[in-house]
């Protein structure tokens, strides 16, 4: 083989080096935004003064495969509730009887701490007290009285949770944690 061959070879060894290298990087990152995390954009004001439209969070998808949401956290509800993707804090898990009397929401019989809410709570068109079933949520909307949520849609079957925001990006300003716990 003459030494010209031998450049041209290698050349073209390098090369394909690099594009499997490249390949393999993608799909690794791509496969890690569908299943592990993922950046989201809040597009309404149903949370704040929580979040903003406009706002970055990320957004944890696997922490759900072992456990179940919490009370308090803010998920993404991507299912046959709705035909928009929507970002919301669960207020009640299974098992739960919610209640909402003179703009207090009562779980079980105690009444919520909410510090984060905007707005006054009004019932919505469901039947008060409400029992939340196995295998469902009620969420809410931080703004109450801008939120289309549980008190319209009805409980959130768990597998239409997509996933925990978890971390906010954008603005800098807003930077961190959305969890005080």
């Amino acid at each position: 083989m003459n030494r010209k061959a031998a450049k041209g070879s290698k050349w073209k060894k390098e090369l394909r080096d690099w594009l499997m290298s490249l390949a393999i990087a993608v799909i690794v990152a791509m496969l890690f935004q569908n299943y592990v995390y993922a950046q989201s954009q809040v597009h309404n004001v149903s949370m704040q003064n929580t979040l903003v439209a406009g706002q970055r969070l990320i957004e944890d998808k696997w922490s759900y495969r072992f456990h179940n949401p919490e009370r308090g956290d803010i998920v993404f509800i991507n299912g046959p509730e709705s035909e928009l993707r929507l970002v919301k804090r669960v207020i009640g898990l299974p098992g739960d009887v919610i209640d909402i009397r003179g703009g207090v929401v009562y779980i079980n019989g105690e009444k919520l701490f909410e510090d984060y809410t905007k707005g006054q709570t009004f019932a919505g068109m469901y039947e008060l007290p409400f029992t939340v079933e196995p295998g469902y949520l009620f969420v809410m909307g931080d703004n109450r009285e801008h939120s289309m949520d549980s008190r319209e849609l009805g409980p959130i079957k768990l597998s239409s949770i997509e996933g925990k925001a978890v971390f906010r990006i954008w603005p800098i300003n807003k930077f961190g944690g959305l969890y005080d716990r």
